[in-house]
């Protein structure tokens, strides 16, 4: 079992929990995309994951390949998602 998950944080979230809940699945979406990849190691990369007003920002430890940043775009933009592609990553 893996212990050692991302930090998930949203701006407004003690006024919005709903963002928190969103960015969990979210969260799962891409775990499991990766997973579905055979993607090992994929977890330790980054570190957070935040949703600013509608816009999904990654924190890496390493740079993401392009298949990892896609894993957030179709997480972000699915129904569990925000349904947009507004997704930026910070190394």
């Amino acid at each position: 079992m893996f212990l050692d998950h991302p930090t998930i944080t949203a701006t407004n979230s003690f006024t919005e929990p709903d963002r928190i809940e969103r960015l969990t699945r979210v969260y799962g979406y891409v775990v499991a995309l990766a997973d579905l990849a055979s993607n090992t190691g994929f977890i330790e990369k980054f570190s957070q994951i935040h949703d600013h007003k509608g816009t999904l920002i990654v924190f890496w430890h390493e740079a993401p390949t392009e298949d990892e940043k896609e894993y957030f775009v179709k997480a972000w933009s699915s129904k569990i998602g925000d349904g947009s592609t507004n997704v930026e990553h910070e190394v």
